[in-house]
């Protein structure tokens, strides 16, 4: 079990101590005209001069001045912003910098805010926009909902979108098994149906729910958390953009990677220290980068606007190293990377992060070997990835797409085979394979968007049946420098009249990249039932059949179904629609019923029933390539003379 979050409160005086030993106050003891930590919004006025703290390089937060400009009157809901002037040398060439929200801003030798907000773009003067610290104090001392998994080792708590975790029911939704338009249980789970996972809907779902792309109506936007990346390629590097940026987070190729202890590296954070919440780490690595405003304790807040306003999270955290502020006329950012890991972001809210550095997020390893990739420099590869409902999916399809890229990025053809095995805690493991040929170059990021892996990843983790934990995925790609690919040129009916019960037998034409036609003949019987009809015969390529399966009613039946999505991928396969349909109830499927069967199984004590779907009679041809192409031919069958 991990450990919980610590949630109970500072006493007032404690909090009030630990602020002034933090910002080298001295209270008096024996009088009770002690100047408080802090400063108000009330307290601020035009002119008024202090000083922020922020990391320019390494890890040791510097000095830089400001001057306030005013204050801005409910910039959010309940909560005002502070706009200043930020006068320095390295300011006045960078103006705004992505990475320095966070960073603590003091008045009168008090604790004002945190620099968080910045115009849109083309920023001409270093003018920022200051969080007040009052409402990210309240943030920091949140406690953490009583049952919140994975920082209790509980299951989460099942609530709908958008409804507070203090008091959301706490009961599971229609025996456990959930409609696809069941309402998500947090801002960032997958609204769909069980089974039906897509990586792509599901960033749709979470950029509409806290989409936070900058607004042109908006003057002042949140100043934005650069995503470093490294170890990723461009097209990796495309797909992140795609998935994240809609969220608040900006990906930079930067270079880094994962944790670099030195002698010099802090043991724990400090204000204005640089701060990293690391959603991969080792041979591929990505991590939003920020400032920390406030330690007290074991628990910091930090950025004065949200990261991806998550709400109740569970993400590794660590203490950033920036190595420079990297200037641009269009949005300044710092470049920086992991120090040393230490706790979990375990808050994003409208004004603040949270860390927690006692808490132990959950993370797994996700492991590449390549295979046929003669003399690449690099062929086994090694992540740690979060879990977490839509980050981790995204973050899979990211990291498999950049160890490939990185490896077996070619000129030439490529057809590759990835065999990958899931691990998941309870569950035992489940092989997927996914496959594919990539004409001209490495296989397109969307396709491992959509791969069998990514889905089924994203499949478990919004399960809504039970608490899930994926232990471990292991994944093997062979490569082959060829186009394992057939084009379907046409197809041939033979016997454009069959009798009932006999076969049909349709030849196909298949032209290979290089060298004459190929043909082969496929046999297709045909039932009795279709007598005196014509019948329609589609001929598809076996990895785009899917079996039929159940519909998933626990987390054991959605692992089992991963493993039944294709037929034989290097195949024909000939269908015929049939008029009987078929039917999958708790969890088993009949291919072929007739009408009164499916009266005879609807239950008279209630509503849910069996789940129709269309029968198809499936004849596969098995070939030694994959096929590109379709075709259709159209027999009669006779029926039997009597």
């Amino acid at each position: 079990m991990l450990p919980a979050v610590r949630s109970e409160h500072l006493s007032l005086g404690a909090c009030a101590l630990g602020l002034a030993v933090g910002l080298g106050v001295a209270i008096p003891t024996a009088r009770g005209d002690a100047k408080s930590p802090t400063i108000g919004v009330d307290e601020i006025k035009e002119g008024m001069k202090g000083y922020g703290l922020t990391v320019f390089k390494g890890t040791e937060p510097e000095r830089f001045d400001v001057e306030v400009i005013g204050v801005l009157h409910n910039f959010r809901p309940g909560q005002e912003l502070i706009l200043v002037k930020t006068p320095h040398p390295r300011l006045n060439i960078t103006k705004n910098v992505k990475g320095m929200s966070g960073s603590p801003i003091y008045l009168d030798g008090r604790l004002a805010g945190a620099y968080a907000y910045s115009w849109a773009s083309f920023q001409v003067e270093p003018v920022a926009g200051v969080t007040p610290i009052a409402p990210m104090l309240a943030e920091m001392r949140r406690p953490i909902p009583a049952g919140f998994w994975p920082l209790e080792g509980a299951a989460p708590l099942p609530r709908a979108h958008g409804a507070s975790s203090e008091t959301a029911p706490r009961h599971a939704m229609n025996d456990g098994a959930p409609s696809g338009n069941a309402t998500p249980n947090s801002t960032t789970a997958y609204d769909g149906t069980p089974g039906e996972y897509d990586l792509e809907a599901h960033a749709a779902q979470v950029a509409s729910r806290m989409g936070m792309r900058p607004d042109p109506t908006r003057p002042l936007v949140a100043a934005g958390t650069p995503l470093m990346l490294s170890g990723m390629g461009d097209r990796a590097a495309a797909l992140a953009r795609k998935l994240f940026e809609p969220l608040g987070m900006e990906p930079l190729q930067t270079g880094g990677g994962s944790a670099k202890v030195t002698a010099d590296t802090p043991q724990h954070y400090v204000d204005g220290g640089a701060v990293g919440v690391q959603f991969v780490s080792g041979d591929v690595s990505m991590m939003g980068l920020g400032t920390v405003t406030h330690v007290e304790g074991t628990k910091l807040c930090g950025f004065g606007h949200p990261m991806m306003g998550m709400g109740d999270t569970a993400l590794p955290a660590v203490i950033g190293r920036v190595h420079w502020i990297f200037a641009s006329d269009q949005h300044s950012s710092k470049i920086g990377e992991a120090a040393r890991a230490l706790g979990a972001l375990v808050q994003d809210r409208q004004s603040s992060i949270v860390v927690d550095e006692k808490a132990v997020p959950p993370m797994f390893p996700l492991t590449v070997d390549i295979k046929g990739a003669e003399g690449s420099p690099k062929s086994k590869w090694a992540m740690d990835v979060a879990e977490e409902k839509f980050m981790t999916s995204g973050l899979v399809a990211a990291s498999l797409g950049s160890v490939v890229e990185a490896t077996v990025s070619e000129r030439r053809d490529v057809t590759w085979r990835m065999v990958s095995k899931l691990s998941v805690r309870g569950h035992g493991t489940i092989e997927l394979e996914d496959f594919g040929v990539a004409i001209g170059g490495t296989p397109d990021q969307d396709e491992w968007a959509r791969s069998r892996i990514v889905r089924i990843v994203g499949d478990v983790l919004n399960n809504p049946w039970e608490l899930p934990r994926i232990e471990k995925i292991q994944s093997t790609l062979s490569v082959q420098y060829t186009r394992d690919l057939v084009r379907l040129r046409g197809v041939e009916l033979l016997d454009p009249v069959v009798d009932a019960g006999e076969r049909a037998r349709i030849k196909l034409h298949l032209v290979p990249l290089a060298g004459p036609e190929v043909t082969r003949v496929m046999e297709v019987v045909l039932p009795k039932e279709l007598a005196g009809k014509d019948v329609e015969i589609e001929l598809i390529p076996g990895y785009e059949v899917s079996p039929e399966v159940a519909a998933p009613e626990s987390l054991t039946d959605l692992l089992v179904n991963a493993t039944k999505q294709t037929t034989l991928p290097r195949s024909m396969v000939a269908q015929i629609k049939l008029a009987s349909l078929g039917v999958s109830y708790k969890g088993h499927v009949a291919k072929r019923l007739p009408g009164f069967a499916l009266d005879a199984l609807r239950p008279a004590s209630n509503d849910i029933g069996p789940d129709p779907f269309i029968s198809y009679l499936r004849t596969e041809l098995p070939l030694d390539r994959y096929v590109d192409g379709h075709g259709k031919v159209k027999v009669k069958v006779r029926a039997p003379v009597r």
